[in-house]
C-alpha cells in the first residue's frame, strides 16, 4: 500500500516526445553561436584590413625604400654567368619551359615564379654550375621559392618533382642540391619580384586585370633574354606597365605618380622582344584565367605590322596649292609656282625665263612658225642657254631652276650632234610622206 501511495505518474508521457525537443533546440542554439562566431570573425577581419590598409598607407614610403635598397643587393651577375664552362645562354630557354609548366602544374603564386629564377641566377653567378646539374638547380629554387611563398598544401613535394624530371636524379639530390642553394646565398632568400612592384604601382589605381596580366605576360617573355637579367625589379615593372598600358590603349598616370616614372630605353627593349614569345608562356596567358592577353599581343602586333607595310608602300601623297586669281581683293596671298617642270611637246625642258631674255621668245616664237610651214618639227639649232639673272634675284638659289638649267644644256649639246632625235624621226617622215 505504501508503495501504490507513494507512486506518482510521470508528468509527460510520450518521453521520445520530449528527447526530440530538446535536440532540436540543442542545434537551435549550436547553430546561433556558430553564426554569431562567424560575425565576430567577420568583424575581425575587417577591423583588420582597415589596420592594414591604415598601415600600410603610413609606412608605403617606407616599404618602397626597403624593396627597392633589397632590389639592388639581390641582383645577379650576368657577367659571372657569361663565362660559365658548360651552360650556355641558349639553354636558358629550355630550362625555364620546364620551369614555367612546373609552376602551372602546381598553381603557385606568380611571385614564386619570378623569385625561383632569380634564386637560379644568382646561383649561377657564384658557382660553376654543370650541364647535367641545371635542371636540378631550377628544380632546388623552385622549390626553395615555393616554401618562402606559397602555401604548406601547393608545395611540391621531391617525389613530384622527380616525377617531372624523368627520375634523372635521387631524391637525395634534389635535398643536398637544396641545401647547397641556401649555403651559397647566406641563406638570403628574400627578394623583392617584379610582380610586387606592381602591385605596388597599381595600388591608388582601379583594378583593372587586363592590364596586370598584359605586364605579366611581358614580365615573363622578359626573363628568356639576357639583357634583362641584371635589371632592377623596379624599372621592369614600370616599364612593362607602361607598355602593356600603350598596347591595351589605357590611360597612363599622372607624373606625380610613381609608376609613371619609368625608363623609356628600358621599354623600347621590351617592345622589341614581344614578336617571338616563348610558346609555353603564349599558351600559359592564352587561357581566360589571365584574360587572354597572348591573343591581344598577337592581334596588335599584326595590326602594327599591317600598318608598317602599308606605310612603306603607300608614298606620301603632297595636296597641291591652289592659286586663286587675282580679283582687286586686298590682302591675297601671292600664287605659288608649280614644283613641278614644266616640258614642251618636243621633249627638252623649257628654259627658264628671266627679264633678260624675254627678246628670245618672240624669235623662238617666229622660228616654230618657219619650220612647221616646211613640215619639220620646230627644233631649235644652238639655242644658247638664258642667261643667269642677277644676284639680288630671290629664285637664283632654287635648286629647281639650277636643275632645270642643266637639263637644258644637256638636251642641246645632243641636239647639236643630232638634228633630229630618234623618237621624232618616224613622225617626220611621215608628215612629209603625207605632204
Amino acid at each position: 500500500m505504501d508503495y501504490h501511495r507513494n507512486y506518482r505518474p510521470c508528468p509527460t508521457f510520450f518521453v521520445e516526445e520530449d528527447y526530440g525537443m530538446e535536440s532540436r533546440i540543442r542545434q537551435e542554439r549550436q547553430a546561433k553561436q556558430e553564426h554569431d562566431k562567424q560575425m565576430a570573425r567577420e568583424r575581425q577581419y575587417v577591423m583588420a584590413d582597415e589596420l592594414s590598409n591604415l598601415t600600410s598607407e603610413q609606412l608605403r614610403d617606407d616599404v618602397l625604400s626597403h624593396m627597392l635598397e633589397m632590389d639592388t643587393q639581390t641582383l645577379p651577375d650576368v657577367e659571372s654567368i657569361d663565362i660559365q664552362t658548360e651552360i650556355q645562354w641558349f639553354m636558358r630557354p629550355y630550362l625555364l619551359d620546364f620551369l614555367i609548366e612546373a609552376h602551372t602544374a602546381f598553381q603557385l603564386l606568380p611571385s614564386t615564379l619570378f623569385l625561383a629564377i632569380n634564386l637560379l641566377d644568382r646561383y649561377c653567378s657564384k658557382r660553376v654550375v654543370y650541364k647535367r646539374h641545371y635542371q636540378l638547380v631550377g628544380c632546388a629554387a623552385l622549390l626553395i621559392a615555393a616554401k618562402y611563398n606559397d602555401k604548406k598544401d601547393r608545395v611540391p613535394t621531391i617525389k613530384e618533382l622527380k616525377s617531372m624530371c624523368c627520375s634523372l636524379y635521387d631524391d637525395d639530390m634534389f635535398t643536398q642540391m637544396e641545401w647547397h642553394v641556401l649555403q651559397t646565398l647566406g641563406w638570403s632568400i628574400g627578394h623583392p619580384t617584379v610582380d610586387a612592384f606592381l602591385q605596388h604601382a597599381v595600388l591608388d589605381d582601379a583594378y583593372d586585370p587586363e592590364v596586370e596580366h598584359m605586364a605579366l605576360y611581358i614580365l615573363e617573355i622578359a626573363l628568356f633574354h639576357r639583357d634583362f637579367v641584371a635589371k632592377l625589379s623596379s624599372e621592369l615593372a614600370r616599364a612593362a606597365l607602361a607598355l602593356s598600358r600603350c598596347i591595351l590603349n589605357r590611360p597612363q598616370p599622372r607624373h606625380t605618380h610613381w609608376s609613371s616614372q619609368y625608363d623609356s630605353m628600358t621599354l623600347v627593349a621590351l617592345s622589341q622582344q614581344l614578336h617571338q614569345p616563348s610558346a609555353v608562356v603564349a599558351r600559359k596567358y592564352a587561357s581566360a584565367h589571365y584574360s587572354r592577353v597572348s591573343k591581344v599581343m598577337e592581334h596588335f602586333l599584326n595590326h602594327q605590322a599591317s600598318l608598317a607595310t602599308y606605310a612603306r608602300c603607300t608614298p606620301p601623297v603632297e595636296t597641291p596649292i591652289e592659286s586663286k586669281p587675282y580679283n582687286g581683293e586686298i590682302g591675297l596671298a601671292t600664287p605659288q609656282k608649280s614644283q613641278q617642270l614644266t616640258a614642251i611637246p618636243h621633249g627638252y625642258l623649257t628654259p627658264p625665263i628671266t627679264p633678260d631674255n624675254e627678246a628670245l621668245v618672240h624669235a623662238h616664237a617666229q622660228m616654230a612658225n618657219h619650220d612647221m610651214t616646211r613640215g619639220m618639227p620646230s627644233v631649235h639649232h644652238g639655242c644658247s642657254p638664258s642667261p643667269a639673272p642677277s644676284a639680288e634675284m630671290q629664285y637664283m638659289n632654287s635648286e629647281a631652276y639650277q636643275q632645270q638649267q642643266e637639263m637644258y644644256m644637256a638636251q642641246q649639246a645632243a641636239l647639236q650632234q643630232f638634228p633630229l632625235a630618234p623618237t621624232h624621226m618616224g613622225m617626220a617622215q611621215t608628215y612629209q610622206g603625207g605632204m
